[in-house]
């Protein structure tokens, strides 16, 4: 692919993005129209894929809360954790589109997983799920381990080009975000690093840690415990804002000005979910994300809310398919 086509994605991508954020100051204080009308007449489910005390589970349970009030009934997570989200989609692609049942989905769910080829899931995402609403944008991170020979990007570029192959990365599994992540970089940098995969997370950090890898990009949410206790090094944020939480890091832009990963969660229903109650759903969730305090919360995690409306939720979705489908044809990256 060339810098131009590289370019062309990147900015189609943010032209996305700045829709959502538009989105966000017009739909701040979103107001129900009688189209929108739906209330719900019990507590909804919203199940979770995601293992408690992660990012996930966290920004899950945050938008729970601030769903209550404005939907009028309690929204109660349920976790049913494993296959990285997928036996919870399942459960939410195979309930009853009345909107008492929903799900929490991430980007790779939606736009990575489905087009990696050997990764067998037992729905479709596009056609057995109905996008609702993005909620949280995770802060991307650079980090390594505190004995890696660079300190920031230029030096990380200079010194894998210095020694090929010499510098590993790890992520959570082939066609992971992290792997993806790791492969846009090493193109964009034009240098030879090592991919080094693991089954989940916890085994990178430990090996990152000791120093058997040196550098993964990751939610910032998921290391930045490590890098304040100086357990680890942050050495740029991946995406187009740095956190206040990790302030002085520059952006891995600053050096590669292409260079764009940020990843999302979302609120998903079944398919066929009737227009007033996926409009109704929508609006509560933009509600519930320009409150203070939910904002308050998701920036102590790392996260900042990615308010939108469906029709720009699905622009969005289908951004990011473009977008990694090209990272995954190039690197001819399969799951085994």
């Amino acid at each position: 692919m060339s810098k131009t086509d590289v370019s062309t994605k990147s900015m189609h991508r943010r032209t996305v993005l700045g829709a959502l954020g538009a989105g966000l100051a017009a739909h701040a204080m979103p107001v129900f129209s009688q189209a929108d009308a739906w209330r719900p007449s019990k507590p909804i489910r919203l199940i979770n894929g995601f293992a408690a005390g992660g990012s996930g589970d966290l920004v899950c349970r945050i938008l729970a809360e601030g769903l209550r009030p404005i939907l009028g009934q309690a929204v109660v997570v349920e976790t049913r954790a494993g296959a990285n989200g997928f036996i919870a989609a399942e459960a939410v692609a195979r309930s009853v589109p009345d909107g008492l049942t929903i799900g929490f989905a991430t980007m790779s769910m939606l736009a990575v997983a489905p087009q990696l080829p050997g990764m067998k899931i037992p729905f479709d995402p596009k056609t057995d799920l109905t996008p609702i609403g993005s909620v949280a944008n995770i802060f991307s991170l650079l980090v390594s381990s505190n004995d890696a020979p660079f300190k920031t990007v230029p030096e990380l570029i200079a010194h894998a080009k210095a020694h090929p192959g010499a510098i590993s990365y790890a992520s959570a599994g082939t066609g992971s975000i992290g792997h993806l992540a790791g492969e846009l970089f090493r193109r964009q940098a034009n240098i030879d690093i090592v991919h080094v995969p693991y089954k989940g997370g916890s085994q990178a950090m430990i090996d990152l840690q000791a120093g058997r890898v040196q550098m993964l990009l990751g939610n910032m949410s998921d290391y930045l415990g490590q890098v304040k206790a100086g357990q680890l090094r942050g050495i740029a944020f991946g995406g187009e804002r740095a956190s206040p939480q990790l302030a002085g890091l520059p952006l891995i832009s600053r050096t590669l000005p292409d260079f764009n990963m940020s990843n999302w969660f979302s609120i998903v229903g079944p398919a066929n979910m009737p227009q007033p109650i996926t409009n109704a759903l929508s609006s509560a969730i933009q509600k519930a994300l320009a409150d203070p305090g939910v904002i308050q919360r998701l920036s102590e995690l790392g996260a900042e809310p990615l308010s939108s409306t469906q029709p720009q939720f699905v622009r969005l979705i289908e951004a990011e398919r473009t977008r990694w489908g090209d990272v995954i044809r190039s690197a001819n990256i399969r799951v085994e």
